[in-house]
């Protein structure tokens, strides 16, 4: 008697046996029933429950000229995909709604010169079908070497320089600025000052946009510091503006990480929160609740930014137009401010 595990796999052709259809029917099923007599469809998909064929994803992408994968690429050294609770809630989105389609997820990181190339060379081969671009920034090389190579792309944030070029979904970071600094000034608070993020991301560009709207005339630029996305760049900042501005008493923050920096530096400089200096935050990627205070934040919802990077990385593979989303943010009110 034959051993179990030395039985010959199914094929395309015993399922077409199974089913009285051609194999290139089989073949046009497999590769999303397209030109399929409802008929031969339901034929073919008892084929497959019966003969118990799983399909060969190599077989299929000669056939498709797909790779029927996706890539996560992070623009960003490699430590901070660990650190920044922001990048690890898309990829698990991204990874969530993947999965969902039965789509492989590739996660790349491309924080160096070396590394960019190397990626955009392996990419550009055609080893998959698209990228998701999370954290580009202005002057980035990878977005026009994706374009060059012709790779379908959606990034996270709008691409600065390249919006109309490549498709992106991004949070609402003018308007939640704008939330934070009323929120702020509803409180009582006179002297808000902000640490940004990067100015040569989109989203360090627009939260300051959106303080300096909501302040008007009141703007200050002595108000302003410059951060990192990074804890320690906001214990910097803080410091700096601590330093320049003693009187301030409220902060907002463009991202939470930075924010419990600011916490630190104002804990060292014996400034109590939000007694003397109320501290608002962006993102509520989870570190927020933990901080000590809790921090006072704008939700910007990073699953659905997740989800919808993938519906029109697919629908830009599927040859359609690209396209841009703008999401809502909400105001999260904690013990900070």
């Amino acid at each position: 008697m034959e051993h179990p595990t030395a039985r010959r796999r199914p094929t395309i052709k015993d399922v077409a046996a199974a089913a009285g259809v051609s194999r290139g029917t089989v073949s046009r099923v497999l590769n999303g029933a397209r030109w399929v007599s409802p008929k031969a469809l339901a034929s073919v998909q008892e084929a497959i429950r019966a003969t118990g064929f799983s399909a060969n994803s190599h077989a299929r992408s000669l056939v498709t000229g797909r790779s029927n994968s996706v890539a996560f690429l992070l623009t960003e050294p490699q430590h901070l995909l660990f650190e920044d609770p922001t990048f690890s809630i898309l990829l698990w989105g991204v990874a969530e709604a993947l999965a969902k389609r039965e789509m492989p997820l590739l996660i790349m990181v491309a924080g160096t010169p070396e590394e960019r190339r190397r990626i955009t060379e392996y990419v550009g081969a055609g080893h998959v079908d698209g990228v998701l671009l999370v954290s580009s920034h202005a002057g980035n090389p990878v977005i026009p070497a994706l374009l060059r190579k012709g790779v379908p792309t959606i990034a996270c944030g709008a691409p600065i320089g390249f919006e109309d070029k490549v498709g992106y979904v991004a949070a609402d970071d003018v308007g939640g600025a704008r939330a934070m600094v009323r929120h702020l000034a509803a409180r009582g608070r006179e002297r808000i000052a902000t640490i940004t993020g990067p100015l040569d991301t989109p989203g360090g560009l627009k939260r300051l946009e959106g303080y300096r709207l909501e302040l008007g005339e009141r703007f200050d630029e002595s108000l302003v510091a410059h951060g990192d996305y990074t804890r320690l760049g906001g214990e910097r900042a803080m410091r700096e503006l601590l330093g320049r501005r003693p009187d301030l008493d409220a902060v907002f923050v463009a991202s939470d990480l930075m924010a419990a920096g600011a916490l630190t530096e104002l804990a060292a400089a014996g400034r109590r929160v939000p007694d003397d200096v109320a501290v608002g935050g962006f993102d509520d990627s989870g570190l927020a609740a933990t901080l000590q205070p809790p921090l006072t934040t704008m939700r910007q919802p990073l699953e659905r930014i997740a989800h919808e990077m993938v519906r029109l990385l697919l629908e830009v593979v599927e040859g359609q137009e690209i396209a841009a989303v703008i999401v809502p943010t909400t105001l999260v009110e904690r013990a900070s401010a």
